[in-house]
């Protein structure tokens, strides 16, 4: 059934709920961050004093963690389907230099998200769930006395998985803002123009759209 009315301007992309968990999300990340980075070394200290100093960071930063992973809970039971590997994506991949510079014609067709949105999806659900366990590891240490090895290993990873996390963050914000324009308004209104659906999702413009061709 199509959600786009005849001779409309927009198309909708994310209701209201959806958007509400995006923020959400977004803003326990930029919490757990800044007070992450405060922690992790001497150099980014001047951080806390955004969250107050380090009494607030230090007890902010699991707090913001455990929000930001039960936010993306919902999102990745909404969205997994859409974030499956199909066969256009792997053309689309192959020319990812042309997509890159902008100079590609005639690219493979895509549905709701491009084959980088779908690595970036899957790569923050593996970095949520080791943040997720091994900072359990170090939040609980002093209270239960954990075994050193496990507080060490589990530490290292930690920090593997923000860094990933971190990453993948700064790429699609930068997509979203700067690279794909018209990108924002989706998170911002809940919809798209036609013309930006039809040049970056045709596949999902069809669909919405109640077109079979």
């Amino acid at each position: 059934m199509s959600t786009v009315m005849k001779g409309a301007s927009f198309v909708p992309r994310y209701n209201a709920v959806e958007r509400s968990t995006h923020w959400t999300l977004a803003l326990s990340f930029v919490v757990a961050t800044i007070s992450g980075l405060a922690l992790f070394h001497p150099a980014f200290w001047f951080l806390s004093g955004l969250l107050g100093g380090g009494v607030w960071s230090k007890t902010l930063h699991p707090w913001a963690g455990l929000v930001m992973f039960i936010a993306f809970v919902p999102m990745a039971l909404w969205y997994w389907r859409d974030n499956l590997i199909r066969s256009y994506d792997i053309a689309w991949m192959k020319r990812l230099p042309e997509v890159l510079m902008n100079t590609g014609k005639d690219l493979p067709q895509i549905d709701k998200y491009n084959a980088g949105q779908k690595m970036l999806f899957w790569s923050i659900i593996g970095s949520l769930v080791v943040l997720l366990v091994s900072g359990f590891v170090l939040w609980f240490d002093t209270d239960y006395k954990l075994p050193v090895l496990a507080v060490r290993l589990s530490g290292a990873a930690h920090v593997a998985a923000a860094f990933v996390l971190f990453m993948g963050m700064i790429v699609h914000i930068y997509s979203a803002v700067f690279w794909i324009r018209g990108s924002m308004r989706a998170m911002v209104r809940g919809e798209v123009k036609v013309g930006w659906a039809k040049h970056h999702h045709p596949l999902w413009y069809k669909r919405v759209a109640g077109k079979s061709k």
